[in-house]
């Protein structure tokens, strides 16, 4: 069994949370095992290698983003720049509103968190319907930056979000 193989079948499906007819693909069953964990960071690492000191900033998205956000940050030379639901950071911010496959919600990031032509890769544990990534993505353009790569663990195919992310590269550890 590949170390990928391994870690798909740890993630645990939840159904109709958090609502109903949502089947939730949940990595805490993943971080919860040492192994695990540090097969799933060595793969994020494994798949944006090749932008070790070509990326300035790793923005995570919250939550699950901040899980290995800092650490491939470190890995790759680069900062790290958390994007939070309002009210969570200090500080002047800049914020934009996305829907999720389940509703609407807001996403901010530190108005100088991002100088004007900052290299940025953004990293979440799910691509969903992508309404995330296009708001966060939104956001770091707006700051003058220039997204490299989106990273995600896993990916739902189904649900199309790598069409809303434009002409950058995309990459995914696992598609379900």
């Amino acid at each position: 069994m590949t170390d990928l193989e391994k870690i798909r079948a740890a993630v645990r499906s939840v159904r109709d949370f958090p609502k109903k007819g949502i089947v939730f693909r949940d990595l805490t069953s993943v971080m919860q095992d040492p192994e695990l964990h540090l097969l799933c960071s060595q793969e994020h690492l494994n798949a944006v290698h090749d932008l070790i000191d070509k990326v300035d900033i790793v923005v995570g998205m919250e939550s699950r983003g901040f899980w290995f956000g800092p650490a491939l940050a470190a890995e790759l030379g680069a900062g790290f720049v958390p994007a939070r639901k309002p009210g969570k950071l200090p500080g002047p911010t800049v914020e934009a509103e996305y829907g999720l496959e389940y509703g609407k919600d807001r996403i901010q990031v530190h108005a100088d968190a991002i100088m004007k032509g900052a290299r940025v890769l953004i990293v979440d544990d799910l691509l969903a319907t992508g309404g995330t990534a296009e708001a966060v993505g939104g956001l770091v353009r707006g700051l003058g930056g220039h997204i490299v790569a989106y990273l995600f663990a896993i990916e739902l195919d189904a649900l199309r979000g790598r069409a809303r992310l434009g002409d950058v590269r995309i990459e995914t550890l696992m598609h379900f």
